[in-house]
């Protein structure tokens, strides 16, 4: 994979990142801050860390298949494993400041 390819890739899995809903929040999860972690390897499989606003979130298998689902359909992108994980717990300072304006919380 060339750089450039690597760079529309991305591009590609951040713009995909941010169609995914919390069903109860009106901002991505991109923007939320709960994507920790995104590896693209050379094979063009897609490991992905993200977490959830509290551990026991009712939606989180629908919020994590959901990016699975989406990630996989990006042209180019291998297999996709999505991880939860919950260190460092999540807070809201992790937020964009795109997110905590649309929340009202600016």
């Amino acid at each position: 994979m060339t750089p450039d390819e690597r760079a529309l890739l991305e591009e590609r899995i951040v713009e995909t990142l941010k169609t995914v809903y919390d069903p109860e929040i009106p901002v991505d999860v991109y923007n939320l801050g709960l994507i920790y972690s995104i590896e693209l390897h050379d094979d063009k499989s897609l490991d992905v860390d993200m977490t959830m606003t509290a551990p026991n979130c009712p939606a989180a298998d629908f919020i994590m298949e959901d990016v699975r689902l989406k990630l996989q359909g990006i042209e180019g992108i291998g297999q996709v494993a999505v991880h939860l994980v919950f260190e460092p717990e999540w807070d809201k300072d992790m937020m964009s400041e795109e997110a905590k304006l649309e929340l009202g919380w600016l």
